[in-house]
This record gives C-alpha cells, structure tokens and sequence, in this order.
C-alpha cells in the first residue's frame, strides 16, 4: 500500500530559535515574533545554549536563563517549548549537532526553520559543519540597521548559499529543509553585551529587556559586579 501520509496530513512547522540568552532581550523576543507572525508555526522551540564553544563563559547560571526565557515568550501565539538539551549536553554546543537532534525527533516530514540574528550570518562559515546545517533545517535571519548581504559583510560562500536557496515562506512551509529566508525589514539592533554592562553599572536597561525579564534580574540579583 502507498505510503499517502505526506498526501493528506499537513506538514509540522516548527521555528526555532537558540542563544545563551545572557540575558534574554527585546531582540530574541522580536526576531520569533517576527517568524511567528510570517510562518505561522505549530509550535515555537527555544533552546538555551549550554557550553557555547565560540563565547566565553556566561554570566548568569542554566536555571536562570531557563526562567528567563520562559517569562520572556510567555505571549506568544503559538505553543512554546524550552528545549534543554544543549544544556543538558556535557560537551561544547554545536548547533549541528541539536539540529541532528530535533530531525531524528520531528521525523523527516516536519519543516524545521532555524532562526539567527544577521551578527551570526556574518560568520556563519567558522561554524562546526555549517554547510550541513541545510541537511538538517531551513535557516531564517533577521536583518538588523545597516546590514547587507555584500562581500563586505557576510563571507562570499555563505552569501551564495543563501542566494541559490533564497525561498518564500510558503516553500518553506512546504519543505523540510534546505531553504533561506531574509528578513529585511526587521529593525531590531540589541547587544545582550551591551545590557549587561549597563546592569553590571546599576542601570536599568527598560527598553531594552522584556519587564517580566527584569524583575527576575533584580529579584535574584543577576549580573551585579
């Protein structure tokens, strides 16, 4: 008998977005909505990272960045989860590694659109197998003020790669992996450096970061020097 399963059930869409989250800020909170509103996810995956090889160590401990990131997408308009392998994980983190992960999880059906801020494109290519990233999942970026997809800004492979495999977000939708999709008009430039620094100098970063986020910062006393 046929296997009809792709034929008469809607493909899953799932987004999803990782970062060490130190703290979590208006600008992840931005970026999901965004992809949330264009594709219309079935479900939103948040995944905090937990050994990050390319950063130094974080601030704030596993368990404070777990909380806060629940209290920042606590509104969305699609179901969250917040994703804990990276660090449950006792090696460095690899994002290929938990996109191998969730594929062998959501099955081979599911549309998986990974999420990054266009400060990851620029070095997208001094990733751990980030020319296998599209074997495993669609990539969505968000531009930011004065960002451009030229020789200048983003390495000349990366820019061809997401050129040939630029799509729309019904072919995404549609497709499991393998596609691009630049968000252009997405203004959003927020430094999670930056907002620690002002909190380490006993400033209140409130535009910057979810409210509910920054009650949990002063309450527990976060990122005091």
């Amino acid at each position: 008998m046929p296997d009809l399963t792709s034929e008469h059930t809607p493909r899953r869409c799932i987004a999803v977005l990782g970062g060490s989250f130190d703290p979590v800020h208006n600008g992840h909170v931005a970026l999901a909505k965004y992809f949330v509103t264009l594709l219309v996810p079935d479900e939103l995956r948040v995944i905090p990272t937990g050994n990050p090889w390319q950063k130094n160590g974080l601030e704030a401990g596993p368990a404070d960045r777990v909380e806060m990131v629940r209290r920042a997408f606590d509104r969305q308009t699609v179901p969250v989860i917040i994703d804990q392998q990276e660090i449950q994980r006792p090696t460095a983190t690899y994002t290929i590694d938990t996109l191998q992960a969730l594929r062998a999880e959501l099955g081979p059906q599911a549309s998986i659109i990974f999420l990054m801020g266009a400060d990851q494109l620029q070095h997208l290519n001094t990733w751990q197998g980030w020319d296998r990233l599209f074997s495993y999942a669609h990539l969505g970026v968000a531009s930011r003020p004065g960002f451009a997809m030229d020789a200048s800004r983003v390495p000349a492979e990366v820019t061809r790669e997401f050129t040939r495999r630029a799509a729309t977000p019904e072919q995404i939708r549609q497709s499991a992996h393998g596609l691009t999709y630049l968000a252009e008009n997405l203004a959003v430039d927020i430094s999670a450096t930056e907002i620690r620094a002002a909190l380490h100098n006993a400033k209140k970063p409130d535009a910057l970061v979810p409210a509910a986020v920054l009650d949990y910062i002063e309450q527990h006393h976060l990122y005091k020097n």
